[in-house]
């Protein structure tokens, strides 16, 4: 029996599983707290656990590893990162104000050199080496990558070949080509795209490096491969020089994990974890895509990826009252009170201490805390006291502003992700409520009484008790998290008829508001998505009709609900009942995204294009350059050996075997006077699916 070790890196946890090939199910799993400071150790401990768990020989049975994770989503979020440099070849600098290029280039160096081509494929200027040399001499002081961006590459890539070429000859740096990630047109998201690629070439080379160094430790000797966006699988080699590629792979992998643990092809997928809540939508048992590429901290790359709606909620959200005072969680992330309170039992006489004070505070139940090192960034003067004064664990809000200081130096150590806080979240009400265990009840219990005593307006505290405060944030992430299902659902409805699709509410926001929306569409789901018995009539024998609601309003999701991470059957039996769905809660769901890291197969594909510069002439642009022919038949025969071959050969890179291709063909035709069609373009484009290669002597 072939084993698969499959691993999910999370903002919360990270997630370990074998999982049994030929039988498909789940051997052994694990979990274990992410460490951000040192990613092998929360990386290595979750592999131990899970072989520890598993059989005497699991070692020498597994034929692959595989990893998703969330390293290059949370690190284009936070605006984390390597310096980089960016070269673009026969662009101006006006380049820079689309995409939102120049924000993510932020300080870092450009080098505009001429060059470039044109629509057709032709050379609009010779590429300028000798700029090209100049330019190299200051990249390579100031540079870790280089991104490179030709304008019309996908029409012709020589310009950026010729400067990758050189810039990896003269310094030895990493160099990510646009026409590499990318064969739409759209010069600044292309150069966009091949920038953040760039970025993250070390960051994922870091983490990459840690799981072999660990696996090694262990004997383990299995293909190493990475989810990408789409959900597909690729060779850690391959994504080492396209990380951009593993952007929003994490979500990617929590929808094929559901596939394979429910079995479910026509669905509803929400994921919901430490941090975040992710929903995608399963259609004949593939997950949507994005049409427009991924969309992360407010880039739209051109990244193929699972259409995901994210929204900051999750089990360790934070629990605060929005400007009507109405109570909200996330979108930020704390560290929970229970969580603290067992790693850090100093906290838990902090918080004794506040709840036995006659009267609240601003501050009551609130800590901060370092969350990793600086790596050498610089901090202003107030900041670094504040730095220091958490050397040695979590200090209380209370005593850190003791003397009124200024709160902006904390908030900008947190924003920088130097530094956390730590309150009252939905999973200390789990624990309160005894929906969760495992971390300390009793912290979870004062921060809830220290919650409920403060007041929602003077003379008003928020909760009666702490029992009851609980119970508010349970229901306020249960009718959050229905709202952003409803979201995505309809998003994605209006997507199916051919119109725009309609904003998401605050609820499905990652950035924050007021994660509700307003008006009559705020009564109207606030009446829909309450408890059944908040919106039945009386029972006719009780003869109270003035207790009935005057309106009633219902909503169905007329798709199963499949609800998937470590919370998960905390709220979804809600949440589908009052969404009049049938739920599905499949065994492991709680390490749904390391199943999805193993249970994905391989998938590549490559488009080449047809265009007429002139009557009677079609030119094929493929990656040697383009190709004149007089026909369009044999124009098409040899874009499809290109587009074919093209894929085939990625999807070998990136360690399939058993490969099959597709390849389908899109001709554009323009009518003109006397009802005569003239030939535009034709997209020839092939995608190649494998199997995952396993070790030699482990068949499947």
């Amino acid at each position: 029996m072939t084993l698969l070790l499959g691993i999910d890196t999370g903002g919360t946890y990270t997630d370990s599983v074998l999982f049994d090939e030929a039988g498909g199910h789940v051997v052994s799993a694990a979990k274990s707290l992410t460490t951000k400071h040192d990613l092998s150790l929360c990386v290595g401990d979750a592999i131990d656990r899970a072989l520890d768990a598993g059989p005497p020989d699991a070692r020498s049975r597994i034929g692959l590893v595989s990893l998703s994770t969330t390293l290059a989503t949370n690190a284009i979020v936070e605006r984390h990162g390597f310096p980089v440099g960016l070269v673009l070849i026969g662009q101006s600098r006006a380049a820079l104000d689309r995409a939102g290029l120049a924000e993510a280039l932020g300080g870092d160096p450009v080098v505009l050199i001429a060059g470039g081509h044109q629509a057709d494929g032709q050379e609009q200027a010779p590429l300028d080496e000798a700029a090209l040399m100049d330019g190299i001499a200051m990249l390579r002081e100031k540079a870790a990558a280089v991104a490179v961006s030709g304008y019309f590459a996908v029409r012709n890539p020589t310009h950026e070949r010729r400067a990758r070429d050189l810039i990896r000859r003269e310094t030895g740096m990493p160099v990510s080509c646009g026409h590499e990630l990318a064969s739409a047109l759209d010069a600044p998201r292309r150069a966009l795209t091949a920038l953040l690629n760039a970025r993250l070439i070390p960051l994922l080379q870091q983490l990459i490096l840690a799981v072999r160094d660990h696996l090694a430790r262990r004997g383990i000797e299995a293909p190493l491969m990475v989810v990408k966006g789409d959900g597909s699988l690729i060779a850690a080699e391959t994504a080492l020089m396209r990380p951009v590629e593993t952007i929003l792979s994490g979500p990617a992998a929590s929808v094929v994990g559901a596939r394979a643990l429910s079995g479910e092809a026509n669905c509803i997928v929400s994921d919901i974890g430490g941090t975040t809540t992710d929903i995608a939508i399963l259609n004949g048992g593939r997950p949507v895509m994005d049409p427009d590429g991924a969309s992360v901290g407010g880039y739209r790359t051109m990244v193929e990826a699972v259409a995901v709606r994210t929204l900051g909620l999750g089990g360790d959200s934070q629990i605060r009252l929005d400007d009507e005072k109405r109570l909200v969680v996330g979108p930020r992330r704390v560290v929970p009170l229970s969580l603290l309170a067992r790693d850090h039992p100093a906290a838990l006489e902090t918080l004794r201490e506040q709840a036995r004070r006659a009267w609240p505070k601003t501050h009551d139940g609130r800590f901060a805390l370092r969350l990793r090192g600086l790596g050498g960034a610089k901090l202003s003067r107030n900041e670094a006291m504040l730095w220091d004064r958490l050397e040695t664990g979590p200090v209380s809000l209370e005593a850190l502003f003791a003397g009124r200081p200024s709160e902006q130096p904390l908030q900008r150590l947190v924003d920088r992700g130097f530094a956390i806080l730590a309150g009252f979240t939905p999973s200390d009400a789990a624990h309160r409520l005894g929906l969760q265990t495992g971390w300390n009840l009793e912290a979870a219990t004062l921060g809830a009484e220290l919650w409920a005593r403060s007041d929602r307006r003077p003379g008003h505290p928020v909760a009666p008790d702490g029992e009851s405060f609980a119970r508010q944030v349970i229901e306020r992430v249960i009718r959050q998290s229905g709202e952003a299902i409803l979201d995505a659902a309809m998003a994605e409805e209006t997507r199916r008829r051919g119109r725009p699709p309609p904003p998401p509410s605050a609820a499905a926001s990652p950035s924050g508001g007021s994660n509700r929306p307003g008006g009559s569409n705020r009564r109207f789901l606030d009446a829909a998505l309450a408890p059944k018995a908040d919106s039945a009539p009386p029972a006719e024998e009780d003869g109270d009709t003035d207790a009935a609601p005057l309106v009633s309003f219902s909503v169905t999701l007329n798709r199963p609900l499949i609800g998937i991470g470590a919370p998960a059957t905390t709220y979804y039996p809600a949440i589908a009942e009052r969404l009049n769905s049938r739920l599905a809660v499949p065994t492991h769901s709680d390490v749904c995204n390391a199943v999805g890291a193993v249970a994905g197969g391989v998938s590549q594909s490559q488009s080449v294009l047809i265009t007429a510069p002139e009557e009677g002439r079609f030119r094929v642009h493929g990656e040697g350059g383009p190709e004149d022919f007089s026909a369009l038949t044999d124009a098409a025969a040899r874009a499809t050996d290109l587009a074919r071959g093209g894929a085939e050969r990625k999807a070998r890179e990136a360690g399939a075997d058993e490969i099959r291709v597709e390849v389908t063909r899109a001709d554009r035709v323009a009518s003109v006077a006397g009802g005569h069609e003239v030939f535009v373009e034709s997209a020839i484009n092939a995608t190649a699916y494998g199997r995952p290669r396993l070790t030699p002597g482990r068949p499947g």
